[in-house]
């Protein structure tokens, strides 16, 4: 008898991207607070040209749902990525350019935003 690997758990991660617009505080943040979820895989980009990790189409590609920090960001998005952006979901979370990394603030902030959605 054949044994077929149990593929179930690779295709049941949720794989969530989030972007902000220099990629240095508050994406980077959520990257990390949600990458030790289980079922999660994590990924973080920037919009800004100055951006630590810029945006690629590889990454949005590869995300099954997104999350962008502020409705700039998402209009961004959609004008110059519009084409890669067919069947994701795009979240817009409402958190200004306020905090620093790892804030324990924008920690709260970002697990009430967030959760819901995983």
């Amino acid at each position: 008898m054949k044994v077929v690997p149990d593929n179930k758990a690779r295709f049941s991660m949720i794989r969530v991207l989030f972007i902000c617009s220099q990629n240095r505080l508050r994406s980077p943040t959520a990257e990390r607070v949600f990458s030790t979820y289980p079922g999660i895989e994590t990924d973080s980009a920037g919009l800004g040209n100055n951006a630590n990790v810029p945006l690629s189409t590889e990454k949005i590609e590869w995300a099954s749902l997104i999350f962008v920090m502020e409705q700039a960001h998402k209009k961004k998005l959609s004008k110059k990525y519009k084409p890669f952006l067919n069947g994701k979901k795009l979240i817009c979370l409402g958190i200004p350019d306020d905090f620093d990394f790892m804030q324990a603030e924008l920690v709260e902030i970002l697990k009430k935003k967030v959760e819901p959605f995983l």
